[in-house]
């Protein structure tokens, strides 16, 4: 058997050099993990600080044992590609590995072991882990809001309609689907507006009036998030191209629209729309209140999706306009036909982030008195009989926008595997 050098690892010995580094990197995870979950050091009988570092160091041995380059064993040349390509990476892997494993137990005790959900008062959670109690009694308000009890289902038949109405796309024929982009743009919008207005509002077709003030929650949140959405994608695409174009008065107009709304906070864009936009209404003209924000907000983020749609434009080579040119095409036909396909394709992350960002931004309408999700639950931390249970609804609140965000960045991944081209 040759001689092993351990200082470098190679390939003449790959077995020998994986078991060895594979049984290190084992047991310093696994003394890690005793520690943490059953409170057992198996060093015990070393100095503190060994027994302390004896993990990392056994561990960033036995990664240091399996970093050969060009195996052939394509799992080990991917682990050795993304996390041990030097001892650096190595040590900084193993941090990692140990943070979540010492942290998990606290994690399962407060979230789940500890945890109390039965009861329904405060009185309930006598236990050092969360008081999941709390939220199950509020959890109609954080997702409908005040919204009147017996009214609730008028939220979820909209929701559920709109929901149905999102997938038409899915069961479109092949003669219909040209229509696809017609029925999403304006179609749909029209309806989500009519089916909000008339169902959720109420007011007409018999049904009680419920004021906007009185809407609240998770639904809110989606409300505000959909309209905000549909409506700052068109109106940044028109800055965008404003923004490039040759006539100095639209150029203008786009870059001062653009810098303006980029160099504001959005706190006091909407703190503006809700106090002294109705200032300079006429007397007799009325605008929501719910209405106002929806405009401010979509304003507001149609600078950033201008900037982003602006940044694929200028990425597609000059020879994509001139060929378009060369075809006869007019402005309007170059654009939807060639060059917006084309360059929206190029900035989906970008797109994605911007649409990311403006979930995450909703709760700010707290400000102006309508209280969404985390509105709601500003309002229930407050409550005398839930004092003290401020934390529960902050993780609530935190899963459920992680989920909504989540969501939506696995399919913007999905678009762009959809629409990946070789360039």
């Amino acid at each position: 058997m040759n001689k092993l050098n351990f200082l470098k690892p190679d390939r003449q010995n790959l077995s020998t050099f994986l078991y060895i580094g594979s049984f290190l990197f084992f047991i310093a995870v696994f003394d890690v993990f005793l520690t943490s979950f059953f409170k057992t050091n198996i060093t015990s009988f070393l100095p503190n600080i060994l027994s302390f570092l004896l993990p990392l160091i056994l561990g960033t041995i036995g990664l240091h044992l399996i970093r050969i380059e060009f195996s052939g064993i394509p799992k080990l040349d991917l682990i050795n590609k993304n996390i041990n390509t030097n001892h650096f990476n190595a040590i900084l892997t193993l941090l990692i590995i140990f943070t979540i494993i010492k942290s998990t137990p606290p994690i399962l005790s407060w979230f789940i072991i500890d945890a109390n959900i039965s009861g329904d008062t405060k009185e309930a959670c006598t236990g050092s882990g969360a008081c999941w109690t709390y939220i199950k009694i509020w959890l109609r308000r954080f997702v409908y809001g005040m919204y009147p009890n017996d009214l609730q289902w008028r939220i979820n038949i909209s929701f559920i309609l709109l929901i149905a109405l999102a997938f038409v796309g899915y069961f479109a024929t092949e003669k219909l689907k040209k229509f696809l982009t017609l029925y999403y743009v304006v179609i749909y919008p029209i309806i989500a507006f009519i089916l909000i207005y008339y169902l959720i509002s109420g007011g007409s077709f018999g049904l009680m009036w419920v004021e906007t003030g009185a809407w609240g929650g998770l639904s809110l949140t989606f409300i505000v998030s959909f309209f905000c959405l549909i409506f700052c994608f068109p109106l940044g695409m028109f800055l965008a191209l404003g923004r490039r174009s040759t006539l100095p008065t639209l150029r203008y107009v786009s870059v001062g629209f653009i810098e303006f709304w980029r160099g504001v906070p959005l706190i006091t864009v909407l703190f503006m729309s809700s106090v002294m936009f109705p200032m300079f209404l006429p007397e007799d003209f009325f605008m929501d209140k719910l209405v106002r924000v929806i405009i401010a907000i979509s304003l507001f983020e149609a600078a950033y999706v201008a900037e982003v749609i602006r940044g694929g434009l200028q990425a597609l080579p000059r020879g994509q306009y001139d060929a378009a040119k060369s075809l006869g095409m007019g402005y309007w036909k170059m654009h939807i036909f060639v060059i917006l396909p084309q360059a929206l394709k190029l900035v989906i992350p970008g797109i994605a982030n911007t649409f990311l960002a403006l979930v995450k931004d909703t709760p700010l309408i707290f400000v102006v008195g309508l209280l969404e999700l985390v509105g709601m639950l500003n309002l229930a931390k407050t409550n005398p009989k839930w004092l003290g249970f401020a934390m529960e609804g902050y993780v609530f609140a935190a899963i459920i926008f992680w989920i909504i965000c989540y969501a939506m960045s696995r399919y913007s991944q999905n678009l762009e595997l959809k629409y990946k081209t070789e360039r």
